[in-house]
């Protein structure tokens, strides 16, 4: 790996540094310090990226340490980005923003801000809608606590919508590469058999239902439980005084994608990098890379996903056996229902906190 000593052929803009030359280099990949917008304009030719993988600030009406922006204004601060972005992918490229909801203040209703970024990405940028996922966190806290653990109006927020757009209706990719184990009912009807007929909903379920394939195609929701606590990465920040990004995603969600849509040698882009997950698996699935990101910070905790020993990083990086073994289910809406009579509803809709059925009148009054 190279090394570019902070300072060295950068410009000072500010609160952060735009980086005339790479950061620091690997094998196959660059990482650059500065704005998205500015090393892209200078760095990257028209129509050379396949894939775009990135979770960008998500619009909060909460201000955060890594630069987010107020949903109010996120449509506006991203559409510069989305033009650009289309610029630089190839025809039969993909762009794939992760990217979680936000709640309005004071009340219990959700931001809207993140369906019309998708709308602006498409009508505006020139985008298509390839599909829309959503990356469901089994292990998410029931969170906003005001709302879910307080006043149990509303279930806990534990998806983000995932965003997978194009400049063609037709970009290269392939679910092959991304099959998951049969489900046991599946393997219990391939074992035992099936009669083909017609579905009351008029679905002609054939003959070919029931070929073992060995594998299953999987759905648009994808689970991963975002646990991460004692990784190599979080380590290397903490022994040597560095903040770790606090908005990493999981390896395997950039991996599902860079496997679903790049070939080896295919060119990938993360330019909200932060720790530079996307970097790193790009490098072991063996494609070329660029990540971008404004705080050094990060990027100097970032290195350590580079500068592993080989033999360390066989066992930290690869893991994939172990992860496919796991699944996640998801309980059954009804699961609990017993048939009892409940308690009636609040009729103001939990404007007033209460625990259990007791108003809490001598509290103070919240928005």
């Amino acid at each position: 790996m190279e090394y570019v000593r902070k300072g060295f052929g950068s410009v000072y803009l500010g609160k952060y540094a735009v980086s005339l030359i790479p950061y620091f280099r690997s094998k196959l990949g660059s990482v650059y310090l500065g704005d998205a917008l500015d090393v892209i304009e200078k760095r990257v030719q028209p129509e050379s990226v396949d894939l775009i993988v990135t979770s960008p600030p998500f619009g909060l009406v909460r201000k955060k340490d890594y630069g987010n922006v107020d949903a109010s204004k996120y449509v506006a601060w991203f559409k510069p980005f989305g033009k650009l972005f289309h610029s630089i992918l190839k025809q039969t490229g993909s762009l794939v923003i992760d990217i979680g909801g936000s709640w309005i203040p004071g009340q219990p209703t959700r931001s809207l801000y993140h369906y019309e970024l998708l709308i602006m990405l498409c009508r505006e940028c020139g985008f298509h809608l390839a599909q829309e996922l959503y990356w469901w966190n089994p292990a998410k806290l029931p969170t906003p606590a005001e709302w879910v653990t307080v006043r149990r109006i509303r279930v806990k927020d534990a998806i983000n919508c995932v965003w997978w757009l194009s400049p063609t209706p037709w970009p290269k990719a392939s679910n092959r590469r991304v099959l998951v184990p049969y489900s046991d009912s599946m393997r219990d009807l391939l074992a035992h058999g099936y009669h083909a007929k017609l579905r009351p909903s008029g679905h002609d379920i054939s003959e070919k239902f029931a070929i073992d394939n060995g594998a299953a195609i999987p759905p648009n929701l994808i689970a991963i439980a975002h646990t991460e606590s004692n990784s190599h990465y979080l380590r290397y920040c903490k022994e040597n005084g560095l903040k770790a990004h606090p908005a990493r995603f999981p390896s395997e969600l950039p991996e599902y994608f860079i496997r679903m849509l790049t070939d080896s040698g295919d060119v990938v882009m993360d330019p909200f990098a932060g720790s530079c997950v996307t970097g790193e698996v790009a490098e072991r699935l063996g494609r070329k890379w660029l990540c971008i990101d404004l705080v050094e910070e990060y990027l100097r905790g970032a290195m350590s996903r580079f500068i592993r020993a080989k033999r360390e990083a066989q066992t930290t990086i690869l893991p994939l056996r172990e992860r496919r073994e796991g699944a996640y289910k998801l309980s059954s809406p009804a699961a609990l229902w017993n048939g009892s009579v409940d308690p009636p509803l609040a009729t103001d809709g939990g404007r007033r906190r209460r625990i259990g059925s007791i108003a809490m009148k001598n509290r103070p009054k919240t928005r």
